[in-house]
């Protein structure tokens, strides 16, 4: 579940005197995510999203993740758009914690993703990515590269996982970050487009969600994070397919480069490694009895193994 911290009828009640979205009818803690506790909250004026945030979000990037959600709600991407309360603030204490109101997205997200689902996301993507040009604050990617090496020496125990997996890793990450890309295109990304980030309607993407690891880093990065995590099978073979279809509704909105098309494996390595050594960390520091099961490093092993193994992007349907 994900709802840490809990909120009592009189507490949401006069924090919701703070804006203008009508009286509130109902509310429920909702389980899904990992990060921040969040409700669904039924007013009179309709249906809104209550987060809030917890200790491994930076209260200083609060207001350039939600800045940043305002612009690409206003510049045509169906994201959702925070409420500013009637002071014209759009966070406020709750609970002791910083908690924010957004619009509701209607939809759900495909528990099982299909070829079907991989086009539209490229397209998300790409439009995502072009909705952002013209939002001047930028935001360091805080578990880019540069984070990878130390998060690794934190993950003490990493080979009661598997035997000799430390070393392994150090290994294939000094090779990654050697052959990291210094020149291509930059702007904002999500940095973590999951498939439970993406809700479908009647076949077509209604919106996008969860924005609190976005960051300014390279474009193609980010589609190399959604070839991980939406063209894998259960079994870990990817599915050139999905691949095709994610790439070419991507392209179909922003071209990549020659450049990027050749970066594409080693993008795909690194996003590999980001995830599993957050999963890994997770894995080793999560106590027994916690709200959140931590998620098996090894499914990001496996897929780092097949972006190594990945000659030129041919391997991606490039």
């Amino acid at each position: 579940m994900a709802v840490y911290t809990e909120v009592t009828d009189e507490a949401l009640t006069a924090f919701l005197e703070r804006y203008e979205i009508g009286t509130l009818l109902a509310y429920r803690g909702i389980a899904e995510g990992v990060e921040n506790s969040n409700y669904a909250l039924k007013t009179t004026q309709g249906d809104f999203i209550l987060t809030l945030y917890e200790k491994r979000v930076n209260p200083e990037d609060l207001p350039w993740f939600l800045g940043l959600m305002e612009h690409l709600a206003a510049n045509g991407l169906t994201c959702p758009l925070p409420v500013r309360a009637k002071d014209g603030q759009n966070l406020n204490p709750l609970a002791g914690k910083i908690a924010a109101i957004t619009t509701f997205l209607p939809g759900v997200w495909p528990r099982r993703v299909g070829i079907e689902h991989c086009e539209p996301l490229g397209a998300a993507l790409a439009k995502l990515h072009l909705a952002g040009q013209g939002f001047a604050a930028t935001r360091k990617n805080g578990l880019g590269p540069d984070a990878w090496g130390p998060l690794l020496a934190k993950c003490e125990g990493a080979d009661s996982v598997q035997p000799g997996l430390a070393a392994e890793l150090e290994g294939w990450l000094g090779q990654i970050t050697a052959a990291w890309p210094k020149d291509l295109p930059v702007g904002h990304i999500h940095a973590d487009l999951f498939p439970d980030n993406v809700f479908f309607l009647n076949g077509e993407i209604s919106g996008l969600i969860d924005f609190y690891f976005a960051c300014t880093d390279i474009y193609a990065y980010d589609v190399a994070i959604c070839l991980n995590a939406w063209c894998f099978e259960r079994d870990f073979s990817f599915n050139a397919t999905k691949s095709r279809a994610l790439l070419r509704g991507y392209m179909a909105h922003r071209e990549l480069s020659a450049a990027e098309q050749a970066a594409m494996p080693v993008l795909a390595q690194g996003a590999a490694m980001r995830f599993l050594l957050t999963r890994l960390y997770d894995w080793l520091n999560t106590p027994a009895g916690a709200l959140v099961t931590p998620k098996d490093p090894m499914d990001y092993y496996r897929r780092l193994r097949f972006h190594l193994a990945a000659k030129d992007a041919s391997a991606y349907g490039l």
